[in-house]
C-alpha cells in the first residue's frame, strides 16, 4: 500500500500543474475533444441521442466516429452527471485515465513478485514519460494506451489461473480498447497476442499450456467480441464511405519516427521542440534540411518528444543491455516486443515495416507509425521497472566495471548528440539540453548505486528515494509546455457561456435570420487551430470542422482537408468553386467567419460581394444573403450523373425549382412528362440530432429536400409510412410527395442502417462470386 500511496503522491505532484487549474492541455483536447465531450453532455442533457451531430461537415455520425468519445466510459460518466464540463474536469479525466494504467502496470508487477520500487518507477514512466507527456493532448490515444496495462495484467491473470472470471474481465478492457478503434489500440493489442503466444511457449509442455488456458482465454475472446463488435463494424462501414479506406505506404512512411530523435530518450528537447525561444532543429525542420537532408517524414515537432526519464535509459543501455537483463526469462518478450515496437514506429527507416504495413491486418488503416511511441513509452516503463526490481532486490549481478560501462554509454550518446548538431548548426541551442541530459544521467548513476545498498536493510526509504528522483526529472525535463499545457483564458471561445466577441455575435445573428425553414449555417475559416469544432460546443452549424475523417463525397464535393484552423486549408472544388456558388447556397452558409479579409481566402471575390457585417477582435464577419433555407419544397426533378458534376461543377439548374437525382424517382411525372406547377412550403416543426420532423404543403406534390448530409443509415417515414430518402444534389436528402399536406418524420438509425447496409454489401459481393 505504501508504494500505490507514493505514486499517488508523485502523481499528485506531476499531474498539479493542470488539476489545479492553472494550465489546460491545449491543442487537440480542445480543438478536437472538447467539443465532442460538450456535445455529448449537451445532448444528454436535453435527452437526445448523441449519435449523430448536425454541427459540422453538414451532419455526421458520431456513433461511428472512434474520436466522440461516446464509448469512453469516463468521459461519458463526467458527461452524463455535468452538462457543461469544465476544461479542468476534461483534464481530470485524461490524468485519471493515465493514473489508472498506471495502477495497472503495478498491480502486473506485484503479481510477478516484483519489487514494490520497480513497481513505482514503472507506474511513473508510464503516467508522465514519453508521449503520455509531450502528446497529452491526443486524447485518444492517452485513452487507448491506459487501458494496454490493465489488459495486460488481467491477461497475464487469466493465463497464469487459467480463470475464466478474469478472463471475462481482461474482455471487457480489451473490448474498450478495440473500441478505441486508432493505431495505439491497433499496436497494443498485438502486443497482448503476443504476450499470449509467448506465455505459451514459455514453459514445459506448450500444448498442454494451450488446453489448460482454451476456456478463460475463449471467455475472454467472446466477451471482447460481443462487446466491440457493433461499435467496429459501424467505424468499419463509415471508413468505407469516408475519403480514407486506406492509407498508402508513402503516406504511411511520412509518418515514420526518425532514428535521430531517439537521442531524446537519453536528451529531453534537445532539438528545441518545446522550447518557444528555441527554432527546432530536428526533423522534419527547414533547418534539418537544409544542412543534414530532407527526412521526407511529415510529423509534428513534438512527436519525437520520448524522454522517458533518464533512469530508464541509464538501466536498460547499461545493466538490460550491457549486462545481459533484458535477456533474462521474466523480461524478455517486453524486450523483443519493445523491438519489435521501436521498428515499426520508425517505419520507413527500416525494411521491416514495409512487411507489417504487407501482412499485418490494419496497418494500412493509419497513417503515422509514430504513434507506436505511446506502446514504447509502456515498454520502456516494464523495462525499466524490472531492471529496478533486480537491483533492489539483489539480484542484478556486480561487477566491478558496473559504473563505467554506464559512463561511456552516456558519453558516447552525449558526443554523437555534440556531434549532429555541430554538424546542423545548431550546437548553441543543443548545449543546455545535453549538459542538463549529462547532469540528471550522472544523478541516475549514483541513484542506482544508493539503491543497490539502500534497499537490502531499508526498503521503503529507497523507493521513496526512487520515487523522488523520478518525480524531479519528470517534472523538470518533462514539464508543461505550449504543447501540453497552456493558460485557461486561451480557449475562451469553447466555454458554453463564455463571453467571446465573435461567437456572440454569432449566436445574435443566427437567431436574427432563423426561420421557420430555416437553420442557416456558417464558416469559420482561418481564426485560430481550436476553432474548427467550436460550432459543437456553442450550437450551431459550422459546414465544416477538425477531423481527418469524413464522408467521401463531402470531401470530393467541396474541396476542403482535415481542417480549416488556417486560411490557405479552405480549398475549393469544381463543385464548390467559390463562395459565390450554387453549392455554397445549397449548404445554407449564411455567415461567413474568417481570419483575413475574404477575398484572400476566395480570389475569385472582389470587395463588395459579400457584406461586412463586423469585424472583431477574432475575425471579419460577412453575410451571404444568398443563402438557401434548410428544407424546401421542389417541384420538378433531374437525373444528374454526381460523379461528373463533382468534376465539372454544378449544371444549369435552380435548385429552388429542381432537385438533381441519380435515379429516377418511384412517382413518375405526369403523363406529358412535365411536373405541375403548384405553390407550397415546408416548415420545421422539430429539429434534434437524429430526429426531424417537418411538415409540408405540396398541392402539386413534389419533393421535401433537407440540406442535410445524406447518409444511409437514416430514415424516413411520411404521414407514418416508410418513405425512400433519395441522394439529392449531390449531398443532400429529398422525400418524393405526393399532392397534399404532409408530416415528414426523419429519424437517424445507426443499428438498423448499418444491419441493412452490411447485408446489401455481402449480397452484392455474393452476386460477384
Amino acid at each position: 500500500m505504501l508504494s500505490v500511496f507514493l505514486y499517488t503522491a508523485a502523481f499528485a505532484v506531476l499531474s498539479w500543474p493542470w488539476l489545479s487549474g492553472t494550465l489546460t492541455i491545449p491543442w487537440d483536447a480542445k480543438a478536437q475533444f472538447q467539443p465532442e465531450l460538450q456535445f455529448l453532455a449537451s445532448s444528454l442533457a436535453r435527452g437526445e441521442s448523441p449519435f449523430w451531430t448536425p454541427n459540422v461537415f453538414a451532419g455526421w455520425p458520431q456513433i461511428a466516429d472512434p474520436q466522440s468519445l461516446i464509448f469512453s466510459p469516463l468521459h461519458l460518466t463526467l458527461a452524463a452527471l455535468d452538462p457543461m464540463p469544465s476544461f479542468r474536469e476534461a483534464d481530470f479525466v485524461t490524468f485519471a485515465y493515465l493514473f489508472c494504467g498506471g495502477l495497472g502496470l503495478m498491480l502486473f508487477f506485484r503479481d510477478r513478485g516484483w519489487h514494490p520500487g520497480g513497481a513505482v518507477v514503472a507506474a511513473l514512466v508510464f503516467a508522465f514519460g514519453g508521449s503520455a507527456a509531450s502528446r497529452l493532448q491526443h486524447t485518444s490515444e492517452i485513452i487507448s494506451r491506459s487501458y494496454v496495462p490493465i489488459a495486460l495484467w488481467l491477461l497475464a491473470r487469466t493465463l497464469d489461473r487459467a480463470s475464466w472470471r478474469c478472463g471475462l474481465a481482461a474482455g471487457v478492457i480489451i473490448a474498450l480498447l478495440i473500441v478505441g478503434r486508432d493505431q495505439v489500440a491497433m499496436v497494443g493489442l498485438y502486443v497482448l497476442a503476443l504476450y499470449v503466444i509467448a506465455w505459451w511457449l514459455d514453459g514445459e509442455a506448450p500444448l498442454a499450456r494451450i488446453r489448460r488456458t482454451a476456456l478463460p482465454l475463449a471467455a475472454c475472446v467472446a466477451t471482447a467480441a460481443v462487446i466491440a463488435v457493433v461499435p467496429v463494424v459501424l467505424s468499419a462501414l463509415l471508413a468505407a464511405d469516408s475519403n480514407r479506406p486506406m492509407i498508402g505506404w508513402d503516406r504511411a512512411g511520412r509518418g515514420s519516427l526518425h532514428p535521430a530523435l531517439l537521442l531524446m530518450l537519453v536528451f529531453a528537447d534537445l532539438f528545441g521542440a518545446a522550447d518557444p525561444n528555441v527554432d527546432f532543429w530536428g526533423p522534419p525542420s527547414v533547418a534539418w534540411s537544409a544542412t543534414i537532408g530532407p527526412s521526407g517524414i511529415a510529423l509534428a515537432q513534438n512527436m519525437g518528444e520520448i524522454y522517458c526519464g533518464i533512469l530508464s535509459v541509464v538501466l536498460i543501455l547499461g545493466a538490460g543491455i550491457g549486462r545481459g537483463l533484458v535477456l533474462a526469462r521474466d523480461i524478455r518478450f517486453f524486450t523483443a516486443a519493445l523491438v519489435l515496437t521501436l521498428l515499426y514506429a520508425l517505419g520507413w527507416y527500416t525494411p521491416f515495416f514495409r512487411v507489417m504495413y504487407d501482412v499485418l491486418p490494419g496497418v494500412g488503416l493509419f497513417r503515422r507509425p509514430a504513434d507506436a511511441t505511446f506502446i514504447i513509452g509502456m515498454l520502456v516503463a516494464v523495462e525499466a521497472g524490472y531492471l529496478v526490481h533486480r537491483i533492489m532486490s539483489g539480484t542484478a549481478p556486480r561487477p566491478r566495471w558496473f559504473y563505467a560501462v554506464d559512463i561511456a554509454i552516456i558519453g558516447a550518446l552525449a558526443g554523437t548528440a555534440i556531434a549532429l548538431a555541430h554538424r546542423a548548426g545548431s550546437l548553441g541551442v543543443a548545449v543546455v539540453p545535453i549538459a542538463t541530459g549529462v547532469v540528471f544521467a550522472a544523478g541516475a548513476i549514483a541513484l542506482v548505486a544508493v539503491l543497490r545498498h539502500l534497499a537490502p536493510e531499508r526498503s521503503w526509504a529507497a523507493i521513496a528515494l526512487a520515487a523522488a528522483f523520478m518525480t524531479g526529472d519528470l517534472a523538470w525535463n518533462n514539464a508543461p509546455n505550449e504543447s501540453t499545457g497552456l493558460p485557461p483564458a486561451r480557449y475562451e471561445a469553447l466555454r458554453p457561456q463564455g463571453r467571446d466577441e465573435t461567437v456572440a455575435l454569432l449566436k445574435t445573428k443566427l437567431a436574427e435570420t432563423f426561420g421557420e425553414d430555416r437553420r442557416d449555417r456558417v464558416e469559420l475559416i482561418g481564426i485560430a487551430y481550436r476553432w474548427p469544432n467550436l460550432s459543437m460546443i456553442q450550437g450551431f452549424d459550422h459546414l465544416f470542422g477538425h477531423n481527418p475523417l469524413r464522408l467521401r463525397d463531402f470531401a470530393l464535393a467541396t474541396g476542403v482537408g482535415d481542417t480549416v484552423a488556417e486560411p490557405g486549408q479552405r480549398t475549393f472544388a469544381p463543385l464548390f468553386p467559390s463562395y459565390l456558388s450554387t453549392m455554397a447556397n445549397l449548404c445554407g452558409v449564411r455567415f461567413i467567419v474568417t481570419g483575413v479579409p475574404i477575398e484572400r481566402i476566395d480570389t475569385s471575390l472582389h470587395a463588395g460581394d459579400f457584406k461586412l457585417v463586423a469585424r472583431t477582435g477574432d475575425a471579419y464577419v460577412y453575410e451571404n444573403p444568398r443563402a438557401l433555407p434548410r428544407v424546401m419544397l421542389v417541384q420538378d426533378y433531374r437525373i444528374a450523373d454526381f460523379d461528373d458534376m463533382m468534376r465539372n461543377g454544378w449544371p444549369d439548374a435552380d435548385p429552388r425549382r429542381t432537385v438533381l437525382l441519380e435515379h429516377p424517382p418511384a412517382m413518375p411525372r405526369h403523363a406529358d412528362g412535365s411536373t405541375a406547377d403548384g405553390d407550397g412550403d415546408a416548415r420545421i416543426l422539430r429539429y434534434a440530432n437524429t430526429e426531424i420532423d417537418v411538415e409540408v404543403d405540396a398541392p402539386a406534390g413534389g419533393f421535401l429536400v433537407v440540406n442535410d448530409a445524406w447518409h444511409p443509415w437514416w430514415r424516413a417515414e411520411v404521414d407514418g409510412h416508410p418513405a425512400d430518402i433519395l441522394k439529392a444534389n449531390v449531398l443532400f436528402r429529398a422525400v418524393q410527395l405526393e399532392p397534399g399536406r404532409h408530416h415528414v418524420h426523419f429519424a437517424f438509425e445507426p443499428f438498423r442502417g448499418a444491419w441493412d447496409e452490411l447485408r446489401q454489401k455481402i449480397a452484392g459481393v455474393a452476386e460477384v462470386r
